[in-house]
């Protein structure tokens, strides 16, 4: 087996080992490529990753795939079998068994009923965990995708002008995906004026008036690694009442920045940006969690929020974006991605984070 597949599997029965588990199915597509280096999308056929501590892992599989070679076990499957009965003689029937929270309850409840000595843990985070700590070949593709989201956002930056609406911006960032050779990471979210108090608004028909606020909040998948950027502008001239929002946006993402480094607490970098605004009057207005993990999905397990008392550690990609959002009148959000070092965290971002005028 290719070593870095070898490796990543050896941390996941790390810590299945840790919560006194000896196997696991695993059945997320984008986590067994991660473990594995075969991608299937098997619609609504079974397709699973048995991972074993004592390293005999075996694949089920539907004769319908097509897989490039590994030398991990395999359990071949037609439409006609009984499949889960199939996994059910394959397993070990009396030791417990960990599960990942995307198995389909259709597959799950069965096994339950042939195995019904076996109690079933929710073992997502045996390879969440793993995934949430990017190797140098995933930090070097985090970079890329973030450097081509950079350009990008300047490109869009630069080519924004008043009348404009928010589906003709949208459509512009994705023709600049496509030259680059990636694709929209999530649906990108342009908000022009009052719009702009939606944190997840969907471009529509709005034009571009001057004074407006324009929020663009964007990312791509690059060789199947996200990047994920937050820029408030001003149409023309910026509006007095609302650039010193942006402004205190913008010093509470580096407020939460500076503090990153390996043993912080993610709910203790939410509370610092929070604080910050909630000081200045607009705490109630910041409405959501202040970032999120990022890697092979633009939203991975593992979150910057005020619930989350986990320590933060080297290896690690995160987003931080704190927003203020006035119903009816504003909003601004400004967000970067980050990668943390030994001893303290590169942001990934370059575009400038103060406010500026376009259009």
């Amino acid at each position: 087996m290719n070593q870095l597949y070898a490796d990543r599997l050896g941390r996941v029965c790390g810590q299945l080992e840790n919560k006194g588990l000896t196997q696991m199915i695993v059945s997320d597509p984008l986590s067994i490529w991660y473990l594995t280096g075969v991608r299937i999308e098997p619609y609504e056929r079974l397709f699973a990753l048995y991972i074993r501590t004592d390293g005999k892992h075996v694949f089920f599989l539907n004769n319908l795939f097509v897989i490039p070679e590994t030398d991990i076990g395999k359990v071949w499957m037609t439409d006609t079998d009984d499949c889960i009965g199939i996994v059910a003689s394959h397993v070990d029937a009396v030791s417990d068994m960990g599960v990942d929270k995307s198995w389909p309850a259709r597959f799950l409840l069965d096994l339950m009923e042939r195995n019904p000595g076996v109690r079933y843990v929710n073992a997502s985070a045996c390879v969440d965990g793993v995934r949430s700590i990017k190797d140098d070949y995933e930090k070097e593709k985090m970079r890329e995708s973030s450097r081509i989201n950079d350009a990008c956002m300047e490109k869009a930056a630069a080519w924004l002008k008043e009348g404009m609406t928010e589906k003709e911006c949208a459509d512009y960032i994705r023709s600049l995906y496509k030259e680059e050779g990636c694709e929209e990471g999530f649906n990108t979210i342009i908000s022009f004026g009052a719009n702009a108090a939606d944190p997840h608004h969907e471009p529509d028909d709005t034009v571009l008036k001057e004074g407006d606020c324009i929020v663009i909040d964007m990312g791509c998948r690059k060789d199947s690694y996200c990047s994920d950027m937050t820029r408030t502008f001003f149409c023309k001239k910026e509006d007095p009442d609302y650039a010193p929002i942006h402004d205190l946006v913008r010093r509470a993402n580096e407020k939460a920045e500076s503090l990153i480094r390996p043993g912080v607490r993610f709910c203790d970098l939410d509370r610092a940006a929070r604080e910050l605004l909630t000081e200045a009057g607009y705490g109630d207005y910041f409405t959501h969690r202040l970032g999120h993990s990022i890697g092979l999905q633009d939203h991975e397990p593992g979150d910057v929020s005020l619930a989350n008392t986990a320590a933060v550690e080297e290896g690690m990609t995160f987003s931080i974006e704190p927003g203020v959002y006035l119903p009816g009148k504003f909003g601004v959000r400004v967000e970067d991605l980050v990668l943390v070092t030994a001893d303290g965290c590169e942001v990934l971002n370059k575009v400038d984070k103060h406010w500026k005028t376009i259009g």
